[in-house]
């Protein structure tokens, strides 16, 4: 299928049908929107006809496999509601349900347990109040275990108000009911941890008897909302009540530690804890992944193997995109041969996806291919880790040819494939399959997703057709800071910065403020504008947040004031500057050679070089930049040798250009002949 080389770049993206009776991938082809000029930017709406008569309720309805219901009794027609309902199909689930109600058969509390765990975990608060509707019914309504479910369901759903309205109904005082809404309120998420407390103070206010699953939902709320300060008062109450030494809430602990930024306190924690367990070690192997701490990650993998304990299957989804960031493929390998060891995890395929993105991220596309092409069957996910795959390994085309490949195998492309696609389409400049991706998005009911919406309008910008991508923004309800920087980029990347500084005002009028991202974009615009007076009402904003010390709104900062002609105040930020790297060290050098003072620029590269600082790739562009202004021909030559011996950086077309033109300029022929065969060297 990927050999053949006669296939026409061409999308023909698929939508499959929405009722079907058995799934026989049998999908309609979707007209490409590149056809027509116009597209729907606004998020469809599904027509609800309030005063059409409902059509007869017929059996082929209920049950879209079209077995008899009317030949099964009332405990198997509930099995198969069960069944329905662990397979997360809730559709069907509840039109069995619908069926039985009209027949009179009863459901018992099993059956809407079933179901309503299916709903917690799809979030769907429409099918939860059908649900709730279908107990009533069924006259379980006052029983106590489905009452508890209900609350855990509605507060999984993110409705608080129903789960508090069945919370109050309930007659029961016991801890149960209080577990399941602060539970369903800390899966719910969304940031609702004063919730998640206010709840837990009031428990301890009436005195009821905190259990260690009422500690763990508290403790997982805080991590989430890295409250850490009520994090410790916490510990110490569980240390006061004897609960400490639970592994399930020290494992809690651990977590809301990571994520609070807190590695000593963690690491302490695990020292301190006598039995480890996998879930243990794992929520140390994913803190220090969190915080970006790989090798330690790594190194804790190593000495969980040691004590005797082995990687279950969620410990090896967390290691294998470790081993990709750091390049470890040996290593890689070592955990690809232990998977095929445990034949049981050579078949779950988040594993086998997660294969082949760790093969693809240590630039072996060929054994990313070769368990991407062993699996007997491939889901979505596995064909969106190869599109990744081959985007990070710079074969664009074949990434976006994936999406016709995955639907020749019956496949539908869903939001996350979209979103790792849309953006090869902008790199490529491909605007006709950006429309026919943009019009599967529409039909397929993907918008409007936030991701989608933020790639549509970048894959536009950068496509040149900057009218969609503000129609796209005017008509996304539910905008955040990412969509307003796009949006400004969009601008910027089109060269019209007056626009972009426009987007940026109203962005500040708005309930979004801008972020680091945004504020360094816009302080471009203020340097290419020469905008003295608003770069320094920006760099109020950025003080104000805290953001100087960030590499790169630190240099855009330098550079905003030494382009408005104020070389001593892009001093001061670089001076005020904490941590200095490479990007705030290359931001003062070209601030200076932006005034001319070349001998001073190379003075400041050598300062650098000195204080233990690294130069990277686009440092050493901007000093020999300023060396070919200067004509200082023998520094740059030294320089450049430092760059390709001392620091082993290989010399891109743009070093060696610079370098060609500076030799030719003072007659050096022979050694601008030697840098010309380099650059012929360079090229495919």
């Amino acid at each position: 299928m990927e050999g053949t080389q006669a296939l026409p770049l061409s999308l023909c993206l698929r939508i499959f049908p929405r009722k079907q009776a058995n799934n026989n991938h049998q999908f309609s082809k979707l007209k490409s929107s590149s056809k027509s000029s116009s597209i729907n930017f606004q998020p469809l709406k599904k027509n609800h006809h309030h005063n059409k008569k409902p059509e007869p309720f017929q059996e082929h309805d209920a049950f879209p496999a079209s077995l008899p219901l009317h030949s099964k009794n009332p405990h198997a027609i509930c099995k198969d509601v069960q069944r329905f309902s662990r397979e997360n199909k809730l559709n069907e689930a509840l039109a069995i349900l619908d069926y039985m109600d009209q027949q009179g058969f009863p459901a018992n509390v099993t059956t809407f347990n079933a179901l309503i765990a299916a709903c917690v975990r799809n979030k769907s608060l429409t099918e939860a109040k059908q649900i709730h509707t279908h107990i009533r019914i069924n006259g379980l309504e006052n029983n106590e275990f489905l009452r508890t479910k209900l609350v855990h369901m509605y507060a999984s759903c993110g409705s608080s108000e129903d789960a508090d309205k069945v919370f109050d109904e309930s007659t029961s005082r016991s801890v149960y009911p209080w577990n399941a809404l602060l539970r369903g309120t800390v899966i719910a998420g969304r940031r609702q941890y004063c919730n998640v407390l206010a709840n837990y103070m009031k428990m301890r206010e009436l005195g009821v008897e905190l259990n260690v699953y009422t500690f763990s939902c508290v403790i997982k709320s805080f991590a989430g909302s890295s409250a850490f300060t009520q994090g410790l008062k916490t510990h110490a109450l569980l240390i006061k009540k004897g609960f400490v030494d639970y592994v399930i809430l020290r494992t809690c602990l651990i977590d809301m530690y990571f994520k609070c930024g807190k590695i000593k306190l963690a690491r302490r924690m695990f020292e301190e804890t006598d039995e480890r367990d996998v879930v243990l070690w794992g929520a140390m192997i994913s803190g220090f992944a969190h915080n970006r701490l790989q090798m330690e990650a790594l190194d804790y993998v190593r000495w969980m193997i040691s004590e005797g304990i082995y990687p279950n299957s969620v410990v090896l989804t967390m290691i294998l995109p470790v081993i990709g960031e750091v390049g470890a493929q040996k290593l890689g390998k070592e955990v690809h041969a232990y998977v095929l060891k445990r034949r049981r995890y050579a078949k779950e395929q988040f594993i086998q996806s997660g294969l082949v993105d760790m093969y693809c991220k240590c630039e072996d596309l060929s054994s990313g291919r070769q368990v991407f092409y062993g699996l007997v069957e491939r889901n979505a996910i596995m064909w969106t880790a190869l599109m990744s795959g081959y985007v990070s390994n710079g074969r664009l085309e074949q990434a976006l040819r994936s999406i016709v490949w995955m639907q020749q195998e019956g496949l539908r492309p869903d939001v996350v494939t979209i979103a790792t696609v849309l953006p090869v389409c902008a790199q490529l400049r491909a605007l006709k399959h950006g429309k026919e991706i943009h019009a599967y998005a529409v039909k397929s009911w993907f918008l409007p997703n936030v991701s989608i919406v933020t790639s549509l309008m970048l894959m536009y910008s950068k496509c040149g057709v900057l009218e969609y991508s503000h129609k796209l923004f005017d008509s996304t309800e539910e905008r955040n800071v990412i969509s307003w920087t796009v949006m400004i980029n969009s601008y910027v990347d089109n060269e019209r910065p007056h626009e972009a500084l426009g987007v940026f005002r109203t962005m500040q009028l708005s309930r979004h403020r801008p972020d680091s991202v945004a504020m360094a974009r816009v302080l471009s615009v203020c340097s290419e504008l020469k905008a003295l007076k608003l770069g320094k009402e920006i760099h109020g904003q950025v003080l104000k947040k805290k953001f100087e010390s960030i590499p790169f709104v630190a240099a855009e900062n330098i550079k905003m004031y030494a382009m408005c002609g104020f070389i001593e105040s892009a001093k001061l930020v670089f001076d005020a500057v904490p941590i200095k790297g490479s990007v705030s060290w290359t931001a003062i050098i070209k601030a200076h050679g932006y005034h001319h003072l070349f001998r001073e620029a190379i003075d400041l590269f050598n300062e650098m070089r000195h204080d233990g600082f690294t130069p990277n790739h686009f440092t050493f562009k901007a000093v020999l930049s300023i060396c070919n202004q200067a004509g200082f021909t023998d520094e740059a030559c030294q320089i450049f040798n430092l760059m390709s011996r001392k620091y082993k950086i290989e010399a891109s077309e743009e070093h060696n250009s610079i370098m060609i033109e500076l030799l030719t300029r003072f007659d050096r022929v022979e050694e601008a002949k030697r840098f010309i065969q380099m650059s012929s060297s360079l090229l495919p």
